[in-house]
């Protein structure tokens, strides 16, 4: 089966702007994704068009889930209502035919107990209604986030490992984060597959920063730090959908969905 690959685009059309990469698949967010207000589904004729229009269209969807989700948060007015949040997107995805809802691992300030806020993740799987899968991914900064580095991963996916529904939990790899989180990208997929047993979904991004740097900074392919042939290696060894979560609009995504699919070859 040919390499479903995309981006992250605007919601209002996801399939129209998939066509103009052309690409098989779009990421969106439902609403403000620096909000705690809950989804809206902008496409003009509703989810119910938006599924049907999707799956005539051979496009396939992922929702981001908004940025202020952390529900490994100590902090019970963080953590409590992303958890609410990040049901709602849950929901919201099923009604669109989504493949799956992306949220970022999140972290703990400096100080706090890590054992918490691995536990925290099971208490919210534990609680969530999962009618499509929940993709963490993992994050480039924090010196105490529960995805940066291989070995919190393990530890989380301890955690929910002992949660009711954690095998809906899946995991979604970004090179930008991975490589900027201190991950050697020739090994990562391999060492999370040992982890998780899976990856579900990559965000294929060039980072503008170092190795190790804990910078969040995507740029296109070729514009950054990231080797070329290990981001090629990566995505062949994952063999998984791609999302290009790259600048430059229409244009600057197309171009980096092409340069990946005639690497890949």
């Amino acid at each position: 089966m040919a390499l479903r690959i995309g981006a992250h685009v605007d919601q209002e059309d996801p399939i129209a702007e998939a066509r103009a990469r052309g690409a098989t698949l779009s990421q969106f967010f439902l609403g403000d994704p620096q909000s705690y207000k809950g989804p809206v589904i902008r496409y003009a004729g509703g989810a119910e068009a938006l599924r049907a229009d999707a799956a005539a269209a051979g496009v396939d969807l992922y929702v981001h889930a908004p940025y202020p989700i952390n529900v490994a948060s100590l902090n019970n007015r963080i953590r409590i209502p992303g958890r609410k949040l990040l049901q709602q997107h849950l929901l919201a995805a099923a009604e669109i035919g989504a493949k799956g809802v992306v949220v970022h691992g999140g972290h703990l300030g400096k100080d706090e107990d890590a054992a918490k806020g691995f536990d925290n993740w099971r208490k919210c799987v534990d609680g969530l209604d999962m009618p499509v899968p929940l993709l963490i991914e993992n994050t480039a900064g924090g010196d105490n986030a529960m995805a940066r580095r291989l070995e919190a991963i393990a530890r989380l996916w301890d955690a929910i490992g002992e949660a009711e529904g954690g095998d809906t939990v899946g995991f979604c790899l970004d090179t930008c984060h991975a490589f900027a989180g201190g991950n050697d990208l020739t090994t990562v997929v391999d060492r999370v597959r040992a982890i998780t047993g899976r990856v579900d979904l990559i965000h294929a991004n060039d980072s503008r920063d170092a190795f190790d740097s804990g910078a969040d900074r995507h740029t296109n392919f070729g514009h950054g730090t990231l080797d070329g042939d290990e981001v090629v290696a990566l995505v062949r060894a994952a063999d998984a959908p791609v999302v290009c979560e790259t600048p430059g609009g229409v244009d600057g995504q197309k171009a980096d969905i092409d340069w990946l699919r005639s690497q890949l070859g």
